[in-house]
């Protein structure tokens, strides 16, 4: 048995160490990386806040001394658990440089993997510990192809849009992938880590939640609007931060999506009258009659005055319909409910046109930038900071029939089956666990949802399956 002192509310505190084969070591300050989930990382930040200077020099001769005491060589990080009132205790200790090390880059004006260089080709450290200093604030997201309203559940699958915030001096962006990529199940689901720098925790917050709202990436579920709410929390705005604080803001920091803004929709729209417009303008150039009126995309109708383009989006809120009625190149009355324009059906203009692959739109007294993604029938959509995930109901298509097999226990995510717990014939309780499948360094448990009879079991050990697969069917109807 092994029996471990239980800390309320704790810290995770770690210090960056750097050692020549000199015996020289120096710590380059204390990062704080509290916020996490599933046990893991999410948010980091340089120094740590609320760090007096006594306990800052402290824990950094701690973690000195456990370098020197084995005599390390190399990019190190010594990590510490910490109650709230400063006491700390030895963790662990990784023999690399981390995910976080950005935060201390910018703090420090410093490049890590220039000393990493350096020291393993026998040089000593650049710079003694009476020579580093701290510069400001800096704090890091870390972007992951994940779903937060599914336990965080990691998404796999092509990028068929990516886009990061513009790098500066206060934010920089470290990624791996590009539109295109396909993201496997074979990896961490990580994207990208977005840092940004400020004089002041406050200021690098801030920063930090401009670079958010302007990361566009569709194709794969993201932690994007997630990491927002985060940033944005009171909790972390007044950085009353320990291990447990996603868990303890879970009502609001998990709570489901709000429903589509109006812009979003409007954006939705007229991306899709642009695209009719597209259609319209290849179809007459293709035409023996080019100037032909049957060509042109617009609401006239035999006998009606008032016609207009009808357009209907779902969100988990419901269906949004709007009505456009095309005045000219670039200019379009919407109307649509309540819900949608904030009026009561009145029309508003909005006009748009297009620059560098995106939608400049003005509408309501306001200008913002968009952008919106198709993919099959779902539109995602990038509306200056905000962002949906759409369905576009097709006017003409008829809704299909509901699954009669409510039994049938299907994939969260695509992975690769570890163990099935049961076979055709067993009597299960609700909560059994039947199969358990594992990607991305994460398992999940498929757990009945009732009591009764497994029908059948799809999958064996070793097999890999796509998200939706049909595991395991159980009737619940033979108790």
């Amino acid at each position: 048995m092994l029996l471990e002192r239980y800390l309320p509310s704790p810290r995770h505190i770690e210090v960056q160490v750097f050692g020549d084969a000199q015996g020289n070591v120096v710590h380059l300050f204390e990062r704080d990386c509290s916020v996490q989930r599933r046990h893991q990382k999410l948010l980091e930040e340089a120094p740590a806040p609320g760090m007096p200077a006594e306990r800052r020099r402290a824990m950094g001769e701690a973690a000195v001394a456990a370098a020197k005491a084995i005599g390390y060589v190399g990019a190190g990080t010594v990590e510490f658990i910490a109650l709230q009132d400063g006491t700390f205790y030895f963790m662990e200790m990784n023999t690399r440089l981390q995910v976080e090390h950005p935060v201390t880059e910018m703090i420090t004006g410093l490049d890590l993997v220039e000393w990493q260089l350096r020291v393993a080709s026998g040089e000593p450290l650049p710079l003694g510990q009476d020579a580093l200093a701290i510069r400001g604030h800096a704090i890091e997201a870390r972007l992951y192809a994940e779903d937060p309203q599914r336990g965080f559940l990691p998404s796999t699958g092509r990028i068929v849009h990516w886009r990061m915030p513009d790098e500066s001096a206060r934010v920089r962006v470290d990624a791996g992938y590009r539109a295109g990529d396909e993201v496997s199940l074979f990896y961490d689901p990580m994207l990208a880590k977005v840092i940004a720098w400020g004089e002041d925790r406050e200021r690098a917050r801030q920063e930090l939640l401009r670079a958010l709202r302007h990361c566009e990436v569709a194709g794969v579920t993201t932690n994007a609007a997630f990491l927002e709410r985060v940033v944005a929390h009171d909790a972390f705005a007044n950085a009353r931060l320990d291990t447990g604080l996603i868990e303890t803001h879970r009502d609001i920091l998990l709570a489901p999506p709000p429903a589509a803004k109006a812009r979003t929709l409007v954006a939705a729209a007229l991306a899709e009258f642009a695209g009719l417009c597209d259609a319209a303008q290849a179809s007459a150039a293709a035409s023996a009659d080019p100037y032909s009126p049957w060509n042109d995309v617009d609401a006239w109708w035999n006998g009606s005055a008032t016609h207009r383009i009808a357009m209907t989006f779902a969100d988990a809120h419901g269906e949004h319909a709007l009505a456009l009625a095309p005045r000219g190149k670039g200019r379009v009355a919407i109307a649509g409910d309540a819900a949608v324009l904030g009026r009561d059906g009145g029309a508003v203009d909005a006009t748009f046109e297009r620059r560098d692959g995106r939608l400049v739109i003005a509408v309501g007294g306001q200008v913002f930038d968009a952008k919106v993604v198709p993919e099959g029938d779902i539109r995602h959509v990038f509306a200056d900071g905000d962002r949906a995930r759409l369905t576009w109901i097709d006017p003409l298509a008829h809704a299909g029939e509901a699954d009669e097999h409510g039994a049938r226990l299907t994939a969260p995510m695509s992975g690769t089956v570890v163990a099935v717990l049961v076979k055709a014939g067993d009597r299960v309780d609700p909560g059994a666990p039947l199969v358990v499948l594992e990607a991305m360094k994460m398992e999940h448990t498929i757990a009945s949802p009732s009591r009764g009879r497994v029908v059948a079991v799809n999958y064996a050990v070793g097999d890999r399956v796509a998200e939706g697969a049909d595991l395991v069917d159980v009737d619940a109807q033979d108790p």
